[in-house]
């Protein structure tokens, strides 16, 4: 619930800043796989991208980015799931 308020009254780029590392948080979560951070990263997700694209009416992309999600939280994989990210990562940028 924290997450989600936190989610709901900071502006959405503070998801995609990045720390001192050049890492954004979910970077951490996507090579950190554990249950709980499967839901946080699917949270963060939904209220950094794909709720953007949808308040854009961008409904093309939108149906782009939810299958990089969708296979992103369903690899059990460590490094083809840090691949998905990584290039879900660059679609979303080239959206923006």
């Amino acid at each position: 619930e924290l997450l989600k308020v936190l989610l709901d009254k900071f502006p959405y780029n503070v998801l995609g800043l990045k720390n001192v590392n050049g890492k954004l948080a979910m970077d951490y979560l996507v090579t950190n796989w554990t249950g709980d951070n499967k839901i946080l990263l699917h949270m963060a997700l939904q209220r950094w991208m794909l709720s953007r694209l949808t308040s854009w009416g961008a409904t093309s992309w939108m149906d782009v980015m939810q299958s990089k999600v969708q296979g992103i939280l369903a690899e059990d994989d460590k490094e083809r799931r840090s691949s998905l990210w990584k290039e879900a990562c660059s679609t979303f940028a080239r959206y923006e």
